[in-house]
């Protein structure tokens, strides 16, 4: 039942705040509204959601800011709303923060589409053990966090996510076509700009050398391989 879910609304348009806020508790959800990025963390610091949808475009404190904080809090799901439409900053702000990005104007039965996907994801299973990927990387999903050459690296929830597609069948090749569909909730446009942004973050992070990777490695066919590496 979705009357269970508790969404948070971030937009300085308050004509259109008025009637998503209308819209969505009409579709069963608990909803909250802020008009700028403070009344948002107020709101938040009062009581977590299941699911922000935010604002790229405020005064004062941009939806960027605001989906930072937001994750600096919890691992609170985010679904952007935004008049930009440069695949760069889709393909950025889905990596850092977003779960999903969905460029305005849109339909209101494609938002709930969007909505029930991200929300759906909160029950999926990530592996709870840790994965030992040689004595350099330690994946530990659960927590979100990667342990390489003995230090503690943070993951977003896209990162965990992906690897964690990975980590599904380990040493074998998982498409870019599969990663898109269990890691981004066909975000706008399914890029696969989405996936190697991802890899460079990740590479970035995990691999002791990431101009040579031992453990994040391309297939020549096309896809990714997680592999074991002594």
């Amino acid at each position: 039942m979705t009357d269970r879910y508790r969404i948070l609304l971030v937009d300085d348009d308050v004509q259109l705040l008025g009637y998503l806020a209308d819209r969505l508790q009409r579709d069963g959800y608990a909803v909250t509204t802020a008009k700028s990025g403070g009344e948002a963390l107020t709101a938040l610091d009062a009581a977590w959601p299941d699911l922000v949808i935010l604002d790229l475009m405020m005064p004062r404190m941009s939806g960027e800011d605001v989906a930072a904080q937001i994750k600096k809090r919890a691992d609170i799901p985010i679904i952007v709303l935004s008049a930009i439409t440069a695949s760069e900053s889709k393909v950025e702000l889905i990596s850092r923060y977003a779960e999903d990005y969905l460029t305005k104007p849109f339909h209101h039965e494609e938002l709930v589409a969007r909505i029930r996907r991200v929300l759906g994801r909160l029950n999926e299973r990530i592996p709870s053990q840790e994965l030992v990927l040689g004595p350099d990387l330690t994946l530990v999903l659960r927590r979100r966090e990667a342990v390489v050459a003995g230090s503690v690296v943070g993951l977003s929830p896209t990162e965990a996510r992906f690897l964690a597609t990975l980590a599904a069948s380990v040493g074998e090749p998982v498409s870019t076509e599969r990663l898109l569909s269990r890691v981004w909730s066909d975000a706008d446009g399914a890029d696969p700009a989405y996936v190697w942004v991802t890899v460079r973050r990740l590479r970035r992070k995990i691999e002791t050398d990431p101009d040579r990777p031992r453990h994040l490695m391309t297939e020549k066919g096309g896809g990714y391989r997680l592999v074991a590496a002594v």
